[in-house]
């Protein structure tokens, strides 16, 4: 079964049942992260499993002035790639298969969450995204379904949708993958120029300067739980003359409040110094948000949130995100 190539609905429905399915959506122009995802699949079902990844530009999530006409097709390199990484079948449909009565009238709503952040930017984008993740579950009758970390909005909505909807799927986040110098793969990335290149690394570097911050202000706060009198300290430390061991307990003090500010500083300031390269980083947005429903994260927010950045450099539109833990406050 290795290798196999379907076409049509038909052949789909023809394929036999192997132990459990994963499927691994993708739109082609495969990668190492597409790679890794079919591989945790693989590693998921089982030897005994079946892995499924399809291949389909979807017309439906690309806005008017996007790139779909020059959006990379490469099936022959995708087969090859997707077979090495252990899929035991390729399911690449023309666009009349799926949507064989043409644009299709009913479609799923992406609801509130669907117009923050990329939905903002893109109208539509993620009804077009969610209709057509709701064909192919319906057409692959996944046990298991992986997406990427790295399209994280996309990857909440794919999860309400299935909860709202009751889907008989489980929904699986890979962690993105990364170039060695810190870029997160994606298939824009080859439009990039060498100069586009080094730009577009302010990205990732912004993210994990707002990590950074986090921790350090995570280790002063562990101090300020360790010395509750610290006001007290740095105003006696300041009157005797210890102006930087003041400032230091001072800064103990306040460890334990803005920190989602404070990262979103840290990660802004490398942005702004980005939007001074040549060619210059176009900020879209940068945003701290709550997982469970895109909305920014307020100054005393705790839990788990996402570091969420959009960007163009040169043409390409690019996008990335970290996940963070903010602790209780004390």
């Amino acid at each position: 079964m290795s290798g196999l190539l379907l076409d049509t609905a038909e052949e789909l429905r023809g394929l036999a049942r192997t132990g459990r399915r994963a499927v691994v959506m993708t739109m082609g122009a495969l990668h190492e992260g597409h790679a890794t995802l079919i591989r945790s699949a693989r590693e998921l079902v089982g030897a005994q499993g079946q892995v499924v990844v399809t291949v389909f530009v979807n017309p439906l999530q690309f806005g008017a002035n996007e790139d779909l006409d020059r959006y990379p097709r490469t099936l022959e390199a995708d087969r090859a790639l997707a077979e090495g990484a252990g899929a035991d079948a390729v399911f690449a449909p023309a666009v009349d298969e799926v949507y064989p009565g043409g644009d299709p009238q009913v479609r799923i709503s992406a609801g509130p969450m669907g117009e923050r952040l990329e939905g903002a930017t893109r109208p539509g984008h993620f009804d077009g995204m969610l209709t057509v993740v709701a064909k192919l579950l319906h057409l692959t009758q996944p046990d298991l379904a992986l997406f990427g970390q790295k399209d994280a909005q996309q990857l909440a909505l794919i999860r309400r949708m299935v909860t709202d909807l009751n889907f008989p799927v489980e929904v699986v986040g890979v962690p993105t993958v990364r170039e060695e110098d810190g870029l997160a793969l994606s298939s824009r990335n080859r439009y990039l120029s060498p100069a586009e290149r080094r730009t577009a690394l302010a990205l990732s570097r912004a993210l994990f300067a707002g990590q950074d911050r986090l921790a350090a202000q995570a280790a002063l706060r562990a101090r300020a739980e360790a010395s509750p009198a610290s006001d007290e300290r740095a105003t006696a430390l300041a009157r005797l003359g210890e102006i930087r061991a003041s400032a230091d307990a001072h800064a103990v003090s306040a460890a334990g409040t803005g920190l989602p500010d404070a990262v979103r500083a840290a990660a802004h300031h490398v942005l702004e110094e980005a939007g001074r390269h040549e060619p210059p980083l176009v900020l879209d947005y940068l945003a701290l948000v709550d997982p469970q429903d895109f909305t920014e994260a307020g100054p005393e927010f705790t839990g788990r949130a996402v570091l969420a950045v959009a960007a163009k450099v040169g043409t390409t539109r690019l996008i990335d995100n970290i996940p963070l833990e903010f602790g209780a406050h004390s």
